[in-house]
């Protein structure tokens, strides 16, 4: 440990201690109030009503739809891209637009609610006082508390992994027990029954759906021999239970367990959930039986064990005692309510260090919670859905939002949450690559377009008639390939490296395939490769003649993600010895279109200096070389200009923006080294937004966050707050790793250079703290106390042995 100022912080509690947990005085009234549990599979939004209290059920593997065949729609949509990039050459811009629409294929699936557990208290006369509802995120546990009359009312929440579903345990000290109705609603085709003690529903999900921006009524297709089905099942344990139709009536009991376990018959991305789909109902009645065997202490400690291996992994204190008390407590000393600390955000004066800091473990909370099942990571809502045509299906949105889901997995020590995103990708290959041939007419590699879904879906989406500038985007292949690098470069895995090398390579293949010459498209000039037909996410831009565009082609996005791609693919074939791909993949690199800076002294977006629509654009994917990628430099423009020219992009686009927009802002100012304006956009993060159904007086919209802590694009999408947890990792810490490609002084080719960098962004408010378990690039773990801004005390502890790394602290380099 490098000893650099002995300072003893008789301040601190014990560290992180308070910024661990969400409190309510109320119970919710909308989704966007309500608290989330989850154990990666299985999830529950969980409001707390004392009269009806009502928890919303997820399943992360239903939705609707079957195997796709990316072949019948169609089949020979690659015979087009001649024509559009011939229109691309000749100026015709309007025309290379309309014949987009030819390179479009079918929709994403939406994914499904699976239903609703609702405890109708029926003694609900006595008036309630002493009303709270939290959540910890130290122990994934969330409870509802009060006193009805004379008597305590305990509700508790929590979804086991270890044990594979979701328990509620309800208790009073009323002589008179616990009088309630039971019961279980499902909005897809369902069953529902009682069985003894317990409520049972069998149901399956539409077998093709469309979503809700597509016009036209008939939105499901269902047969009840076709499509996902499930069974649910809650179980009542501690009291007598009477049927009442579909419901349950609990009568007398002080203890009461209800225990909720739920299976699919989705089998895999290619396999017939009817036909060749998982025995559900055997699955299901086997969790149930498994779960109520084990004793209730047992499995919360089990649940709990399992659970905070993963989240005790980072520890984060931001301010002293003094400022988190001042702040997260009202003047009678009683604890403020997490919503009422977040409105006070509005108040640019309010600092409150507690709440920051809990924003970012709430981060690392959610991404435990909802990712944690085998080839289905996160979607847009992570876990949990109440609609069932939610916004944007909520699918997996490949051109930032999917990605950005997992920014903080390495960072934040939560790397096996990762793996759900790794083994996705092996069967987004198999469908990519017959994208990547009737699409793009490109024979070796594979692609993805903009949307994606269980079924592992890669064509571009728009029944022919979608808005080229998102229906026919191509680079989500290029760009989620880099987690493949971005975990080796973490773990150093050679095994976990060796096994996804084809995913990141088949990646770069596609991109090398792609890639036409500028020669080719009329451009004089020095030849350099670029992308046609390209589009720059869901951007537009305005030609001198004022026409509003979509396709154009060399358009810095596609050609920063190639970068990436490319940089990644020909690191990972050094370490895996493949030295024809390697050549290659350089080769290439080598004649990449270069960088352009604008006239306005900005990173240009489009190959020619044109402007955009909307200058205020909520996209910022040029900008993908700063963050979340890590080769800006393109061998033209020296990284200074690049870097200031990228700082002006973001000057212009401007400081309001969607909620996962605002995340990825922060995460681009601090690797800017901009300290203040990476504060600032955090806190823009933090603005208060109302629940999207509120209808009173202060009534708050745009990007930030709900009052239960949720991401407001709006309306709700999970990316922003991991986008806003991944940020306070790069104020507080950066890295870097190079992989040598040729032998020099000391060091062997395929070696690798690391480099760390302490506090590179530290916020003015943020002058002390003190930060434990992050991660760093070549395996290192880093722990940092700082005070009056300056580092005074850290540790770094490396994975592996014979590992060497630049330490940056203090503006001072020493090697460690």
């Amino acid at each position: 440990m490098k000893k650099i100022f002995v300072l003893a912080f008789m301040a601190m509690v014990a560290l992180g201690a308070n910024a661990q947990k969400l409190y309510y005085d109320k119970p919710a009234e909308f989704f966007e109030e309500a608290l989330v549990i989850g154990n990666g599979t299985m999830g529950g939004i969980v409001y707390g009503n004392p009269e009806v209290d009502r928890i919303s059920l997820n399943d992360i593997t239903l939705w609707t739809g079957e195997p796709c065949n990316m072949k019948i729609y169609s089949p020979e949509a690659y015979k087009g891209i001649p024509e559009i990039r011939k229109a691309l050459k000749e100026g015709r811009y309007k025309d290379a637009d309309s014949l987009q629409c030819i390179v479009q294929g079918h929709f994403s699936q939406n994914y499904q609610p699976l239903g609703q557990l609702q405890i109708e208290y029926l003694d609900s006369d006595a008036k309630i006082r002493n009303y709270s509802r939290t959540l910890d995120i130290g122990n994934a546990m969330a409870e509802t508390r009060y006193m009805r009359g004379d008597y305590e009312y305990i509700s508790q929440y929590f979804v086991t992994n270890p044990d594979s579903g979701m328990v509620v345990h309800l208790h009073t000290n009323n002589p008179a027990g616990i009088n309630a109705q039971v019961r279980l609603t499902c909005q897809l085709r369902n069953d529902i029954r009682v069985e003894g003690n317990s409520i049972v529903n069998d149901g399956y999900a539409g077998y093709s759906s469309l979503p809700s921006y597509y016009e036209g009524n008939e939105k499901f297709a269902y047969d009840p021999n076709r499509g996902i089905h499930f069974r649910t099942i809650v179980k009542v344990v501690g009291a007598d239970a009477e049927a009442d139709g579909n419901e349950l009536v609990i009568k007398g009991s002080q203890d009461v367990v209800l225990y909720v376990v739920n299976a699919t018959s989705f089998n895999g991305f290619d396999k017939d959930p009817v036909k060749e789909g998982r025995d559900y109902k055997t699955l299901a009645n086997n969790q149930l039986k498994r779960i109520t065997s084990v004793p209730l202490k047992t499995l919360e400690q089990r649940h709990v064990a399992d659970y905070r291996a993963i989240f005790d992994r980072v520890k984060l204190e931001l301010g002293t005692k003094e400022q988190r008390e001042a702040m997260t407590h009202r003047a009678d000393g009683s604890l403020k309510p997490t919503n009422e600390q977040l409105l006070e955000y509005l108040d640019e004066g309010i600092y409150n260090p507690d709440f920051e800091a809990l924003y970012f473990q709430f981060g690392r909370y959610l991404l435990i919670s909802c990712s944690r099942t085998p080839n289905v990571p996160a979607n847009l809502q992570g876990l949990w859905n109440e609609s069932i045509l939610p916004p944007w299906s909520c699918n997996y949105t490949t051109n930032i939002n999917l990605e950005e889901n997992y920014w903080p997995a390495e960072t934040a020590a939560m790397p096996e949450m990762h793996n759900s995103l790794f083994t996705f990708m092996q069967e987004l290959l198999k469908s990519g690559e017959l994208t990547a041939k009737h699409y793009y007419g490109v024979e070796n590699g594979w692609c993805l377009a903009h949307n994606t879904d269980i079924w592992a879906m890669t064509c571009p989406v728009g029944l022919h008639t979608g808005d080229p500038n998102w229906a026919n985007w191509n680079m989500g292949g290029a760009w989620v390939s880099t987690h493949i690098w971005e975990h080796y470069s973490f773990s150093l895995d050679k095994d976990f490296l060796r096994e996804f090398y084809p995913q990141l390579k088949g990646a770069a293949e596609f991109c090398i395939n792609w890639l036409v010459d500028t020669k080719s498209m009329g451009v004089k000039g020095k030849n350099y490769l670029i992308t046609a037909p390209s589009t720059s996410p869901e951007n537009v831009y305005l030609t001198p003649d004022g026409y509003n565009g979509r396709t154009c082609y060399g358009g810095s996005a596609d050609l920063a993600m190639i970068r990436e791609c490319l940089t990644d693919a020909r690191n990972a074939a050094i370490v895996m010895g493949d030295v024809e791909f390697e050549k290659r993949a350089a080769k290439t690199l080598s004649r990449l279109q270069p960088y352009k800076i604008g006239k306005n002294g900005n990173l240009q977006e489009w190959f020619y200096d044109w402007e955009d629509e909307d200058p205020q654009h909520r996209h910022q994917s040029h900008l993908f070389g700063v963050y979340p990628g890590n080769n800006l430099e393109d061998g033209v423009n020296s990284r200074e200009a690049l870097l200031k020219a990228a700082s002006k992009t973001l000057e212009i686009r401007g400081d309001q923006s969607t909620g996962w927009s605002t995340g990825w802002r922060v995460n681009l100012f601090a690797r800017l080294h901009d300290s203040k304006n990476a504060y600032h956009i955090y806190r823009k993060l933090l603005n208060y937004i109302s629940p999207d159904k509120y209808q009173g007086l202060e009534y708050h919209r745009g990007g930030g966050t709900y009052p239960n802590l949720l991401d407001a694009h709006s309306p709700f999408q999970i990316d922003g707050n991991f986008g806003g947890c991944a940020g306070v990792i790069e104020m507080l810490l950066q890295s870097r790793m190079e992989v040598l490609d040729k032998d020099t002084k000391g060091m062997k080719k395929g070696e690798s250079v690391y480099t760390i960098e302490l506090l590179p962004a530290l916020p003015e408010n943020w002058k002390d703290g003190e930060v434990k378990g992050l991660r760093a690039r070549g395996g290192y773990t880093v722990d940092i106390t700082w005070h009056n801004g300056k580092v005074t005390d850290y540790n770094i502890q490396p994975s592996h042995p014979n590992t060497k790394v630049k330490v940056l602290v203090n503006g001072k380099e020493e090697i460690k």
